[in-house]
């Protein structure tokens, strides 16, 4: 499989002509302009539109015609998940309905006072539920790779202001291990895609979606060496305005010992992941080759 660049292919004038559009007139004429910029991503993002294409025709067996509509679909759904992170995120009025399944379950991995990693992957928009967290009775940390454009980025921190979550980037320099440390010792979440990994890290293959892909090691070996419960969490995009979070219940792996217990946590996420894959095929952002 080839690795994850972690780039966005996004550019900052277009972040602030949606951001213009967004303080005008809300999500409708934001969401309305998506489906031209859809379109030409369709058409001149060669490479991650085959990728996706390959998911929908080869993996979810989906006809020629389909698959190419799918792709489309995809890249307006991802956009709009977006626009939805800009707006939840910046405190802009909106209509958004929020649905929490199986909230107790993270009321219970923070009970126990022992630190906790939620495992989730490119699938719907987990920071859109995440700033919505805060009957969680502890902070929240999410863990992300900072390959976007520092215009870009700059421009996000500018309209959305402070997250309500703390963000953990993953550098260079391995600072961000020492940071997720201090966050299990303080009793902390912390949350972690386990779908993609960059050139050179650990991996493990994996059956998904009846062939062999790559998973990143680095998320379960956290897990095993700080010795925290594990539990798999999505938020998916329903309708327009409507987001349901899924949370599975507390697993933890210490009784099966490093490795049964790294085998069959990776097992668990992977079947997790491929659920929610089936449940809401539209919804996995995945552009670039997964199983090459």
């Amino acid at each position: 499989m080839s690795s994850w660049k972690g780039k966005s292919k996004g550019k900052p004038w277009g972040y602030s002509i949606f951001l213009a559009i967004l303080r005008l007139g809300g999500v409708t004429p934001a969401y309305l302009l998506l489906r031209f910029v859809s379109f030409y991503y369709v058409v001149f993002s060669y490479k991650s539109s085959k990728s996706i294409y390959y998911y929908f025709h080869e993996r979810l067996g989906y006809g020629r015609i389909k698959s190419l509509f799918k792709v489309y679909q995809n890249y307006y759904i991802f956009g709009q998940s977006i626009i939805d992170k800009v707006v939840v995120m910046s405190d802009m009025p909106h209509k958004f309905t929020f649905e929490f399944d199986g909230r107790h379950n993270l009321d219970a991995i923070a009970a126990l006072k022992k630190g906790g990693l939620l495992l989730s992957a490119h699938i719907g928009s987990w920071e859109v539920a995440g700033n919505l967290l805060s009957h969680v009775d502890t902070k929240i940390n999410i863990v992300m790779f900072d390959g976007e454009d520092q215009q870009i980025k700059a421009f996000m921190d500018k309209a959305t202001g402070k997250h309500r979550v703390n963000i953990i980037v993953i550098k260079d320099d391995i600072s961000h291990i020492f940071k997720i440390n201090e966050a299990f010792q303080n009793n902390e979440l912390v949350c972690m895609h386990a779908d993609r990994y960059l050139e050179g890290n650990k991996t493990i293959t994996k059956k998904f979606l009846g062939e062999d892909a790559q998973f990143p090691l680095g998320p379960f070996i956290l897990a095993s060496k700080f010795k925290v419960p594990v539990a798999y969490v999505f938020a998916m995009k329903e309708t327009k305005y409507h987001y349901h979070f899924y949370s599975s219940t507390i697993k933890e792996y210490l009784h099966l010992g490093k490795d049964a217990g790294m085998e069959q946590m990776t097992n668990d996420f992977v079947a997790e992941m491929e659920k929610y894959v089936k449940l809401y095929p539209d919804q996995w952002y995945n552009y670039y080759n997964f199983w090459q």
